[in-house]
């Protein structure tokens, strides 16, 4: 049975691509309204964790189970419909239409539904409401970052995987992508983030998750995950 408290439980996940084993035996739990950081070096397996979570590939082996509900390789539109968005690396905006446009896109709802989430997501990042008629093509990379958060919050989900959202971003921009985060848990969503910054996503998050060789290699209280220990397993993968 899984535990009242917990959001997401994942028991015993394998992953693998053809003879090769991306994933093994990767057990965690995410709570309500918390917040996760995924940390290790390349090749890990974070990246394929959150693949296997939305549903983008099928696991092996293990379970994955959303509030109770089994999720464990279901089609992603369904785990999506339930309540899980992945935002990949990369943007994942239309960059030819405008900001509104690609808010009314993101959601099915009826006109009005529709009209209420997008001012909702106004409300959340104002910055967006003063770029709406700007195509999104020409924002930053963090207002696109924004952008994308924002059409995933407009279908109301209960968790977010945030995949290197940070990636080639100016420091500024991190910035700008963890004050939008910061926002979508002050909404109530739970976040597991898998972050090149290890350190900005330890402070972020309440608890971290570090993978080696598509293994967990050490999980606990993300203020815990100190300097020596980031090092241990990451080596020169440890940014500031």
């Amino acid at each position: 049975m899984t535990a009242p408290s917990a959001l997401l439980t994942v028991r015993d996940l394998h992953v693998d691509y053809g003879v090769a084993q991306a994933l093994r035996a990767v057990s965690f739990e995410v709570s309500p309204n918390s917040a996760l950081a995924v940390l290790g070096p390349n090749g890990a397996g974070k990246s394929t964790l959150a693949r296997a979570l939305s549903g983008l590939i099928a696991p092996t082996g293990g379970n994955i189970e959303l509030d109770g509900r089994d999720l464990t390789g279901v089609a992603p539109e369904r785990i999506r419909r339930a309540g899980l968005i992945h935002l990949p690396e990369g943007r994942g905006v239309f960059p030819a239409l405008t900001v509104l446009e690609n808010l009314r896109m993101a959601t099915a709802r009826d006109r009005r539904a529709r009209a209420a989430a997008i001012e909702r997501a106004f409300d959340i990042f104002p910055v967006l409401r003063r770029r709406q008629r700007q195509a999104a093509g020409t924002l930053s990379g963090g207002e696109q970052q924004m952008l994308s958060l924002a059409r995933a919050l407009m279908v109301e989900p209960r968790l977010v995987i945030a995949d290197e959202m940070s990636l080639g971003l100016a420091p500024k921009m991190v910035d700008l992508v963890f004050e939008s985060l910061q926002r979508a848990r002050a909404e109530g969503v739970a976040v597991i983030m898998i972050e090149q910054f290890a350190s900005r996503a330890l402070a972020f998050a309440d608890r971290c998750l570090i993978l080696q060789r598509g293994q967990v290699a050490w999980a606990g209280e993300a203020d815990r995950a100190g300097d020596e220990l980031l090092h241990r397993y990451l080596g020169s993968a440890t940014a500031a």
